[in-house]
């Protein structure tokens, strides 16, 4: 890194704090709830599908999707792809009922279907797992961003990035969020294709890369530039893909706060839904720009033989885009991929301070006093985003030793698998079928969770440390214990939903409850009035041509389609 790149990414900072200035100076006249959580309910489409965009994207998102085109998961870009056609869902399916229900998060929702019960249990869940999960993950890879590429020593970054970002969400709510959004979607990307670009080209072209591949790869090299596996593959069995994955992404685009909370800040339903629309569009392109330079690493590895290697002289894929950024970008563009990296991590980190400080506010204090004053509310908020800041910091030394372990923090983060099947159940069938009431919900949500919790344990106390030693626990060859552990957890997710789905529908009818009017939450062909002018037209056909996009890439990744 020259001066050069370390000017760019203190103009990086400098802009986005103008954005975060500009945005809050013109929202501070309206200190509401509504304009501190949901920026005014006023954004336009180009911004929510920016916002979702980026806020998705995060700097661990980028090192592990280069890691798994460097190592040969290419088929990891089909969780990129599926996020395209559920966004579609997200805008055409969900969208309308969440903002006709004038509802702040999604607890809310689930209150207004069902009951406190059901709101409380995904608000404690939510804010648990954007804690110990999201927060710190996130802090930890800025901070190794900070350490690897700019030089700067990792407590020092780890502070440095969380107060910065922490700062302007602070005093700027949502609306600075998805405006710093829209900026960092632009530096990501155009970091992204400078990396792809100058790998290329240092590579000699598309040619180069497959004759690389298939000349290196070995017995892997079918598994490069293949988006589909066999059904008896270990990992991403394609059942799993086109049956599993769904479910898990229906939970995190359709009802996780993160999410959802940029189209709640929607002017209209128009809006929300060009806006997923248009984050659809966005996420066709992660496969080409982050996937792809593992690729190229892998190749021009091949060619040096060190690009690759760690100072232990192992050979590390997940370094596969700090790699490249080093030895092959320019004076200059070093400094714009640091600063799409940064970008990625302080996108995704403001956005989900915002949500959780959102759910703590508008969950439980707001319902613990009804009546505090909506600038009193926004000051809650604002607290709770400092206290987030402060807790995400404390819980990296925690993190660090679980990294170093490889143990307890890969199974924090397969949390969110296990947990996200009950809840996409709930809300999806909830949608669609009037009669399931609120003791179906709960029945399913404390079956999903405890059958998910326990895969959890298992798992965890069934495997053997990385240091050689026996498992805490073993299971036998042949038990159910062991096959229940021995499920692809794509395969146990679709399980787990089928399982959930059974359970809510059968006690909702088995235990009827008192008329509730929910008439306004559940779809009926009657409800559905919109009339299919030009605009629905217009929204129509670019939802097409987003599935087609899809389908296409799929074929052309695929064993036909690259023979």
């Amino acid at each position: 890194m020259g001066i050069l790149d370390y000017g760019i990414v203190i103009a990086y900072f400098v802009l986005v704090f103008f954005v975060a200035f500009w945005v809050t100076r013109r929202e501070r006249k309206e200190k509401s709830s509504s304009s501190y959580f949901l920026g005014g309910k006023n954004s336009s489409w180009f911004v929510i599908g920016a916002s979702l965009f980026a806020s998705n994207i995060g700097s661990e998102h980028l090192i592990g999707l280069s890691g798994s085109g460097a190592r040969g998961d290419f088929v990891n870009g089909q969780f990129e792809l599926l996020a395209a056609l559920i966004l579609i869902l997200l805008g055409w399916v969900f969208v309308p009922y969440y903002l006709k229900s004038g509802v702040y998060t999604m607890p809310e929702f689930l209150e207004k279907r069902y009951n406190r019960g059901a709101r409380n249990y995904l608000s404690v869940i939510s804010i648990l797992a954007y804690v110990l999960t999201k927060i710190s993950v996130t802090i930890f890879a800025g901070a190794l961003v900070f350490d690897q590429l700019l030089g700067v020593e990792f407590w020092t970054g780890a502070i440095l990035v969380v107060v910065a970002t922490g700062v302007y969400t602070i005093f700027g709510g949502l609306k600075a969020v998805v405006y710093t959004d829209l900026v960092q979607m632009f530096v990501l990307t155009a970091g992204a294709i400078a990396v792809t670009w100058f790998g290329l080209d240092a590579l000699g072209g598309l040619d180069a890369l497959t004759k690389s591949i298939d000349a290196n790869a070995g017995e892997q090299a079918g598994n490069y530039f293949n988006l589909w596996r066999s059904n008896s593959d270990t990992n991403y069995p394609w059942t799993g893909i086109l049956f599993g994955a769904p479910i898990l992404g229906v939970w995190y685009w359709c009802t996780d706060q993160f999410i959802v909370q940029r189209v709640l800040s929607a002017k209209n339903q128009t809006e929300a839904r060009r806006g997923t629309i248009f984050a659809g569009f966005l996420k066709l392109l992660p496969l080409f720009l982050f996937v792809f330079p593992g690729t190229i690493a892998f190749a021009l590895h091949n060619t040096d033989g060190v690009l690759l290697l760690d100072s232990a002289g192992e050979i590390s894929h997940d370094s596969a885009l700090p790699a490249m950024v080093i030895s092959y970008l320019p004076s200059g563009m070093k400094g714009l991929v640091a600063a799409g990296l940064l970008a990625a991590l302080m996108s995704s980190l403001s956005s989900v301070f915002n949500s959780c400080s959102t759910l703590v506010t508008m969950d439980f204090y707001k319902l613990w006093k009804p009546d505090t004053a909506e600038r009193k509310l926004v000051v809650v908020g604002q607290v709770t985003t400092a206290i987030l800041v402060v807790t995400g910091l404390l819980w990296i030394p925690f993190m660090k030793s679980m990294m170093q372990d490889g143990g307890l923090f890969k199974y924090l983060q397969s949390i969110q698998a296990y947990i996200s099947p009950p809840i996409a159940a709930v809300f999806l069938l909830g949608l669609f079928v009037k009669k399931i009431n609120a003791k179906g919900a709960l029945a399913a949500l404390w079956t999903g969770f405890v059958l998910g919790i326990g895969r959890l344990v298992l798992e965890f106390l069934s495997t053997p440390p990385s240091d050689g030693s026996e498992a805490i626990l073993d299971l036998g060859n042949g038990t159910f214990l062991s096959w229940v552990v021995g499920i692809n957890f794509l395969h146990f997710a679709l399980l787990l939903f089928s399982i959930c789905s059974v359970v809510m529908i059968a006690v909702s009818y088995a235990r009827q409850e008192g008329a509730k009017d929910v008439s306004d939450l559940v779809y009926s062909r009657k409800a559905s009035t919109n009339k299919w002018g030009i605009v629905m037209r217009r929204d129509l056909a670019l939802t097409i041509v987003l599935i087609i996009s899809v389908i296409a890439i799929w074929f052309i990744f695929s064993p036909l389609g690259i023979a």
